[in-house]
């Protein structure tokens, strides 16, 4: 890496100034566990707000069964608990997670776009123009959903052990394929969607034309001029090739220490990278 543009972030980047931030970043405080509903048509999204300042959705990593019970089961840190000191988080439960409790079509054609159109409508039903993500797993794929729909609305972004493509994906033995188990947990609560719509919704997701990381181009990534900030993984869902590629790429990429979940005592410094480089990009 030292032959390339990208620095590792120093755990003591300098930070913006945090002055009170203008009332169209809706600033205000939100209690932890508010457990409330957005509802747009026959769309219903769980979502949850705590603490108070810049807004910072949460994007839980989980595949097609993200819940915020993430940041409390299965996340290598509760981003919650760690981030709610400084911003608002907001987070919810993916559409028709089985063991969440958000709702609505299976959008068989727009899969990827579906979910854009969640997080982008909960921040709007909020208030929310700008705002940071921090997303995990299957927030990666999300993530540049988001800036390549509303690139003036995310202020910066962390995809942290972001999901991506790899060419063994099509062997059905590939670890990755547990969202093959989505559909079957779905229908056996909705019994109004059939199995085949959520095999073709699957399909359409990672196996129709896949590459790199399902949602946007190479082109795409290396033209993103938002500042992004790369924790790469290593484990067949989460390939370290694609997450430092899509860090070579990005003008404005920053890429963690590696590996940063083991041994446990990296985490807190992981974690103080992420609290630099959001501090450093906040609005003043």
């Amino acid at each position: 890496m030292a032959s390339t543009r990208r620095t590792l972030l120093a755990a003591g980047a300098a930070a913006a100034a945090t002055a009170s931030l203008p009332r169209m970043f809706a600033q205000q405080t939100a209690k932890a566990g508010t457990g409330k509903f957005y509802e747009k048509g026959p769309v219903r999204i769980h979502y949850d707000e705590a603490g108070s300042g810049f807004p910072l959705m949460l994007l839980p990593g989980g595949g097609l069964n993200s819940t915020i019970s993430f940041f409390t089961s299965n996340s290598p840190f509760n981003a919650i608990e760690e981030f709610k000191g400084q911003y608002r988080c907001i987070t919810a439960d993916l559409r028709n997670a089985p063991s969440g409790q958000s709702t609505g079509p299976v959008e068989v054609n727009r899969p990827w776009e579906s979910y854009a159109d969640d997080h982008l409508g909960l921040m709007d039903h909020l208030g929310i123009d700008k705002f940071m993500v921090m997303g995990f797993c299957i927030g990666g794929p999300f993530i540049w959903s988001l800036l390549k729909r509303a690139p003036n609305r995310v202020v910066a972004a962390v995809l942290a052990q972001p999901v991506g493509w790899r060419p063994e994906m099509r062997d059905p033995k590939y670890p990755g394929t547990f969202w093959k188990s989505w559909g079957p947990a779905l229908t056996a609560q909705r019994p109004e969607i059939t199995l085949p719509a959520t095999d073709k919704f699957v399909t359409n997701m990672f196996e129709t034309n896949p590459d790199f990381v399902f949602t946007v181009t190479r082109d795409f990534v290396r033209g993103c001029q938002n500042p992004i900030l790369v924790l790469p993984d290593d484990v067949p869902a989460h390939p370290y090739a694609v997450a430092m590629e899509c860090a070579m790429l990005a003008p404005k990429a920053e890429v963690s220490i590696f590996p940063w979940k083991e041994p446990k005592e990296r985490v807190p410094l992981a974690v103080r990278q992420i609290h630099s480089f959001l501090k450093a990009h906040r609005p003043a």
